[in-house]
């Protein structure tokens, strides 16, 4: 029998690439909470943070392959978070200019009806071209920025100001699909 899929998200990212590759699945947002202790690790981080919410959800069904994740953005070493205001975004998109950064994002599988949990972070590579603060400015008044780790959306208005990616594009839009899917046969 084939276990239904639960999504523990409300990202609309997340459920578009589920959804456009024929997945079957619903929607159950975790209220996990999202801290991490200073120093750790980034890949450690995310897959922490994914695991978090996937284990909250699992308390609160049966049955189901629960599926979590975590996108962060990674720059010198630092994790680039939502911004927390507009001028956070500006100083955000300022640094990563002219430049590359990391985008990981930590995977949680989890059988909600057994002890099977497999979690792993996928890292993806991105390079910013050279763009004016006027053209930051502009995009921070489309209001895209604003919940979106490393303060943009690679398939949204920031798109023209990508240079090149090294690794899998679904990734940086928040769920790899190529290694989840992988992971989830091999699940």
């Amino acid at each position: 029998m084939k276990k239904r899929i639960i999504l523990a998200s409300g990202s609309p990212r997340r459920a578009e690439i589920l959804a456009s590759h024929g997945v079957d699945f619903t929607v159950m947002t975790s209220d996990a909470d999202e801290k991490v202790e200073a120093g750790t690790e980034p890949k450690t981080a995310c897959m922490y943070l994914a695991l978090k919410k996937a284990l909250a959800v699992r308390e609160r069904v049966k049955e189901g392959i629960i599926v979590a994740a975590d996108t962060i953005v990674v720059s010198d070493g630092e994790i680039i978070g939502k911004p927390v205001d507009e001028e956070d975004a500006f100083e955000t998109l300022k640094k990563l200019r002219n430049g590359s950064h990391s985008v990981m994002t930590g995977v949680a599988l989890c059988d909600a009806g057994a002890e099977n949990t497999r979690v792993f972070c996928e890292e993806t590579h991105v390079f910013f071209s050279d763009y004016t603060d006027e053209d930051i400015l502009a995009y921070i008044r489309t209001g895209e920025p604003m919940d979106k780790a490393g303060s943009y959306a690679i398939q949204g208005g920031w798109a023209e100001f990508v240079e090149r990616i090294e690794g899998d594009y679904s990734n940086v839009v928040g769920l790899p699909w190529d290694r989840f899917f992988l992971e989830l046969k091999r699940f």
